[in-house]
């Protein structure tokens, strides 16, 4: 039987870094903190629905929580002259609040645009989820889909993989369709991978997206954390 990782948490510390970057003083703290990234992760991935939210990173400091929130359409997450922003920052503080009622911490959103939509795992999920739920064939959305991602650059695989009750069948089965490399195994590879659901009358249908992006070589494109810690350790060895 095989063992099956995520593709992000198999790079963590390689080509990766952490989605959530903090210290905890005590396992007290360290509990809160938890709590509090995932009440914001899920009132974030609900309330934005639609957005094409990519990811969602939080920093913390001894007097700051920062949230950075990428998007393909940061337009709508910022509204006109930046109201939605404004709104969308007084509701986060006061889930905080209620969450963690003693951190006193200065609460800070920042909003990051993906350029290229077609590149990002979970963009393309919620490309794929709009389409099933307006009823569209899921094949049809499926060849679309992995024909519009492989046409870009600096791609050079896709996976998406369907399951549920497809075309609404009476029994739940799953589809995929595959063009280029997908190299799991390989830690050097950059492959992005995200889940996402859409929401059909007849039940929910899962959808997975893997996107390979080529080998990331640590003379190229080491992450800035990684090369600082390499550069402590050759400094103090």
């Amino acid at each position: 039987m095989t063992h099956i990782v995520h593709p992000y948490a198999h790079r963590l510390g390689i080509i990766r870094d952490w989605k959530s970057r903090w210290f905890a003083a005590d396992s007290k703290s360290y509990r809160e903190n938890i709590k509090v990234d995932e009440t914001i992760r899920r009132f974030l991935t609900k309330r934005l629905r639609g957005t094409y939210t990519s990811g969602i990173e939080i920093e913390r400091s001894a007097n700051e929580l920062r949230v950075i929130l990428s998007t393909a359409r940061p337009g709508l997450v910022i509204g006109r002259s930046g109201e939605n922003s404004v709104k969308l920052r007084k509701e986060l503080a006061g889930v905080v609040h209620t969450v963690a009622p003693t951190d006193r911490r200065v609460l800070k959103f920042d909003i990051n645009e993906v350029r290229q939509p077609e590149t990002d795992a979970a963009v393309v999920a919620y490309m794929v989820a709009e389409g099933l739920e307006k009823r569209m064939p899921f094949r049809r959305v499926l060849k679309q889909t992995v024909e519009k991602v492989i046409a870009a650059r600096e791609i050079e695989g896709v996976r998406i993989a369907l399951s549920g009750r497809l075309g609404g069948a009476e029994m739940s089965r799953k589809e995929e369709l595959k063009k280029g490399r997908i190299p799991l195994q390989t830690f050097r590879a950059d492959i992005d991978f995200a889940h996402e659901q859409a929401y059909l009358p007849y039940g929910v249908i899962g959808i997975k997206v893997w996107i390979y992006r080529g080998n990331v070589y640590q003379d190229k494109k080491t992450p800035v954390r990684l090369a600082e810690a390499q550069a402590q350790r050759v400094k103090f060895s």
